[in-house]
């Protein structure tokens, strides 16, 4: 086993519950706590549990260098350890990181995605059922990511227009997009049954739903309302990490994670797909029947029409796509 590779508690105390403090304080996910202070404990170990604030910018490169050269990791995830790293330093440590500017940041490689043909959706869509089947439905008719679709609320979706709101998607950001129609019966169905479920918890002294920090200081009891509840609960009550109470969570990714993956299998299709590709065919297709590149942009929630651009270049529509006038 490797130096970095090598966890311990000896860490844990000081440093780290202070890290792990300022990104509650500032609404930061659970699953971005956990990265950074795993980031951040491999970096201390991998130099031999110095303390952060004896090193700088020689480390963390050798640190990166490490990553790549002997661990083999991706472009995204040197630029993860960096993040999670510099987050300690600016925030915990109040050290300078002007050099940062200057740093020279791992490149991630320029791939086209990888999309479903409107025949593989369907045949994909076909071997599922029941919930995991409607959850992967919204994948694809409203362009979702896997984690804005098992963090959906209640109060966000909108059978009567037609449309769905994501809080929070990437970037912090919010955005509405299209609710498919054919699915508003499935979904009515399944809103009952949740429903359901929910005040069978009430009746047990249970049903709250996490809540975002400051709203859950300023209404103690809106956890507890039907508003609040996710559309796709987990099967089992759980304990809250932040609060220590009992409460229902969402469904966890690799729920359908895998799901989606044996019905890739079973509709034999053999390219590197998976949840993810969904959302990219949703895009492409909406392409293919003439919808304009802005209104696919605000749908995805990009920040940039550049990064929605790619989605030409997968159908051929780029420069690939363009016919000489001399033809």
């Amino acid at each position: 086993m490797s130096p970095d590779e090598n966890p311990t508690p000896l860490l844990q105390p000081k440093l780290l519950d202070r890290l792990r403090d300022e990104m509650r304080r500032r609404n930061l996910s659970l699953r971005t706590e956990k990265t950074y202070q795993h980031w951040n404990r491999r970096y201390i170990i991998f130099h031999g549990k110095r303390h952060p604030k004896e090193m700088g910018e020689p480390e963390i490169t050798q640190f990166l260098t490490h990553l790549a050269r002997d661990r083999h990791c991706s472009a995204s995830t040197q630029n993860q350890a960096l993040a999670s790293i510099l987050f300690l330093y600016k925030w915990i440590l109040r050290q300078p990181v002007d050099w940062v500017d200057t740093f020279q940041r791992a490149k991630k490689p320029q791939r086209l995605p990888q999309v479903f043909s409107q025949e593989e959706c369907r045949h994909v869509l076909a071997a599922l059922s029941g919930t995991r089947w409607l959850m992967a439905s919204l994948l694809y008719g409203a362009g979702l990511r896997l984690t804005e679709c098992i963090t959906l609320r209640v109060k966000d979706i909108d059978l009567t227009r037609l449309q769905i709101t994501v809080r929070d998607g990437k970037g912090a950001k919010d955005r509405v997009t299209i609710l498919p129609k054919a699915l508003v019966p499935s979904l009515q169905i399944h809103l009952d049954k949740a429903r359901e479920l929910h005040q069978l918890d009430l009746g047990q002294g249970f049903g709250e739903a996490s809540l975002p920090y400051a709203l859950a200081r300023k209404y103690p009891k809106a956890g507890f309302d039907w508003g609040w509840q996710y559309v796709f609960p987990s099967a089992k009550r759980s304990v809250d990490p932040y609060s220590g109470r009992t409460k229902r969570h969402h469904v966890f990714p690799d729920t359908l994670q895998r799901a989606v993956k044996g019905a890739i299998r079973t509709a034999g299709i053999t390219k590197h797909t998976s949840c993810h590709t969904f959302r990219h065919s949703f895009a492409t297709h909406l392409l293919e029947r003439g919808q304009d590149i802005r209104t696919i942009q605000e749908l995805l929630g990009h920040n940039d029409v550049a990064t929605t651009m790619i989605y030409t270049h997968v159908l051929g529509k780029g420069v690939q796509g363009v016919i000489s006038p001399l033809d």
